[in-house]
């Protein structure tokens, strides 16, 4: 691992995030599940667009893998993200802002349009998420790196590209790359309903081919069928997995595979918005694993870093706010 030159190579959907603030009656009005991501057409895209046409809406680069990649980056790792974007102006951006991120872009490109994703936030700061994949859907395995993956300590992806054959082929490919070239693979399970459509692969996935797994309490309890983040990170962690379960406000716990489970505590904050957390999360417990924190304290960096993308909105940190929570990890302020 410390010969490798680069920290996390990602594979993930690049997508434009809209992001507004509603109300639970707009969510019911638009017949959403909420706090879920649902994949849904242009003319279903329209449609929601126009019933918050007058609500304020932000604008950023994102995608769950995206996200943590780009965080890593401001936390100092070396990152690399292949995904697809279309060949318009919001995929040249795309790229412009993901290399401004200090992330090595190795996004390709496709004559169909950029995708995107509609954020929309409830007052009890659940997000919402309507996804129109676009481009993602293209990426096929000619669109990986294969000599990047033998470069880099970490693997990293989720659930959401099991979604379409060539995704999941190109994954496949990647996977099998990296076990070969001593890479570890870590994998976010992603969505509750993700999990529900490709349950059967993932539990496969889970068994043979995953060194650090990670989902929240709702996707742990549809793997396992009964509720319990605790024995859900240890049953999950049997297969020489390290498997973290996150349990929002309560914590997450970490499993390992001797059977030993660290439970860490949420860091308390004031939340505006969760959308990113997770994807947050995932960056600092990579991160931790990559710095050769004990798997306790990986847990601990990935809360804190969580609890301070949720004090803002949007799934990114800017500059300033980069430079701080370096500063609080120097310091030790997450311990």
């Amino acid at each position: 691992m410390k010969n490798k030159k680069l920290g996390v190579y990602g594979i993930g959907n690049p997508l434009i995030d809209i992001l507004a603030h509603v109300d639970d009656e707009d969510i019911k009005a638009l017949a959403l599940e909420k706090g879920t991501m649902t994949l849904i057409d242009n003319e279903r895209g329209n449609e929601i667009l126009r019933h918050i046409d007058e609500y304020e809406k932000k604008y950023a680069c994102g995608g769950s893998a995206p996200n943590t990649m780009i965080t890593l980056a401001a936390l100092g790792i070396g990152t690399a993200l292949a995904g697809m974007v279309g060949r318009d102006d919001l995929g040249g951006i795309y790229k412009d802002r993901l290399e401004e991120k200090n992330v090595i872009s190795d996004l390709s490109t496709s004559p169909v349009e950029t995708g995107s994703c509609i954020v929309l936030v409830t007052p009890d700061y659940e997000r919402t998420m309507s996804t129109r994949l676009g481009a993602c859907r293209e990426l096929g395995p000619d669109n990986v790196n294969h000599e990047k993956i033998k470069e880099a300590q970490y693997l990293y992806f989720t659930g959401y590209m099991w979604d379409t054959d060539n995704q999941k082929k190109a994954l496949m490919d990647a996977i099998k790359t990296a076990r070969q070239s001593g890479t570890k693979v870590a994998f976010d399970l992603a969505d509750p309903f993700v999990v529900e459509r490709h349950y059967n692969d993932f539990t496969r996935l889970i068994k043979d081919k995953v060194d650090v797994l990670l989902a929240n309490r709702e996707e742990a309890k549809l793997m396992l069928g009964y509720d319990d983040p605790e024995r859900a990170s240890r049953e999950l962690a049997q297969n020489d997995v390290v498997a973290a379960v996150k349990n929002c406000a309560d914590g997450s716990c970490i499993g390992c595979a001797d059977g030993e489970c660290y439970v860490v505590d949420a860091f308390k904050v004031n939340a505006v918005d969760s959308t990113g957390a997770g994807d947050n999360y995932a960056a600092g417990f990579l991160y931790g694993l990559i710095k050769g924190y004990p798997y306790a304290d990986a847990g601990k960096l990935a809360s804190f870093v969580a609890a301070q993308v949720v004090t803002q909105t949007g799934a990114q940190f800017d500059e300033q706010a980069s430079k701080e929570i370096l500063k609080a990890i120097a310091e030790e302020q997450w311990q």
